[in-house]
């Protein structure tokens, strides 16, 4: 990992400029990129079939687009644009960068609350991750709702999942990650080594989760997910897993018992819900939950950093995981 120096474009008669404040590393999908797993740095995406081919796009490294969760302040407004006032903190996608111009209608759209903590701005693209999930789990009232992996998207989900009306049993194989969980609203909390399918069927009187969220990207959890819910239920495939799903067997329950697999991702909604449900107000819902306090995400932070321990950061994800949760950049020209 390394710091590069990028100049500034020049603004446009309709765009803003903004200084960054925060970015958040977004674990799971930048490590994919680290570590070279991403089928988008393995393989070639042609975006019009919706197909990957073989053969990874030339150079595959260095990866120069990491980062999308991020929040900045207003420090300049182009000339023909009106909707956006030098000193608003805005949201958005646009890099581990220390500044950026943006379209200012897109800013306007995305202005955080004054009164808001702004850190809440990076939690934009993975709030909308979280409450997508949970729309496509069809979650109603009094179900048994079980969430497999418990990092920065799996504990939204959880809360999520118990803010419209779930009885949310929680898995997790890092011990400091389950009781952050249970102490932000979940019921219990379960070691993947102590057979989860089994303890959730002891809670469920024999019948098994109603719906399953598997948000950690392991196929063997994807596998004790689907042993997890009752006959004829779902389980939201929300994980980025990456390769060959090995410890996924479909022959067993996931035949046995008509489990729905239902993949959630973030470039749409469920068919049922496209029509209102668009990104953006994914993202302003995660955001205005935060911004009410019905959505914990700052306790989320465990560590914020300047630039100058960016590398190391990126290390400690990879190597120990178990030290880190939400790790934030901070990027303010005067930290203190």
């Amino acid at each position: 990992m390394s710091v590069v120096e990028d100049p500034d474009p020049a603004l446009g008669a309709e765009e803003v400029r903004v200084r960054t404040l925060y970015s958040g590393i977004s674990a799971g999908t930048e490590l994919t990129a680290y570590r070279g797993t991403s089928p988008h740095v393995t393989k070639q995406w042609d975006a019009a079939s919706r197909l990957f081919s073989d053969g990874a796009a030339e150079p595959a490294f260095p990866v120069t687009t990491l980062g999308y969760e991020e929040v900045g302040e207003v420090v300049e407004v182009g000339t023909s644009h009106d909707g956006v006032a030098v000193g608003d903190r805005v949201w958005g996608t646009w890099g581990h960068r220390s500044s950026a111009v943006l379209d200012g209608a897109q800013a306007a759209a995305r202005v955080l609350p004054p009164d808001a903590d702004p850190r809440i701005g990076i939690f934009s693209h993975i709030g909308a991750v979280a409450v997508n999930a949970v729309l496509d789990a069809d979650i109603h009232i009094g179900e048994t709702v079980a969430v497999f992996g418990l990092g920065v998207p799996g504990q939204l989900v959880a809360q999520l999942a118990r803010l419209n009306g779930g009885r949310v049993v929680v898995v997790d194989g890092i011990e400091s990650r389950r009781n952050l969980a249970l102490s932000l609203g979940a019921e219990l909390a379960l070691d993947p080594r102590e057979g989860v399918a089994e303890r959730i069927r002891e809670l469920t009187d024999g019948r098994g989760a109603d719906v399953a969220i598997e948000i950690s990207g392991n196929a063997r959890a994807l596998h004790e997910a689907v042993r997890s819910v009752a006959y004829n239920s779902r389980v939201v495939v929300a994980g980025f897993i990456q390769g060959d799903a090995v410890g996924l067997r479909l022959g067993e329950e996931f035949h046995h018992n008509r489990v729905q697999l239902v993949c959630s991702q973030i470039s749409g909604s469920s068919p049922s819900l496209s029509h209102r449900w668009d990104r953006l107000r994914l993202n302003r819902t995660a955001l205005r939950l935060a911004a009410e306090e019905r959505l914990d995400v700052t306790a989320l932070i465990t560590h914020t950093i300047t630039l100058d321990g960016v590398a190391e950061a990126y290390r400690m994800l990879d190597e120990t995981p178990q030290e880190a949760l939400q790790v934030v950049l901070d990027l303010r020209e005067d930290p203190s």
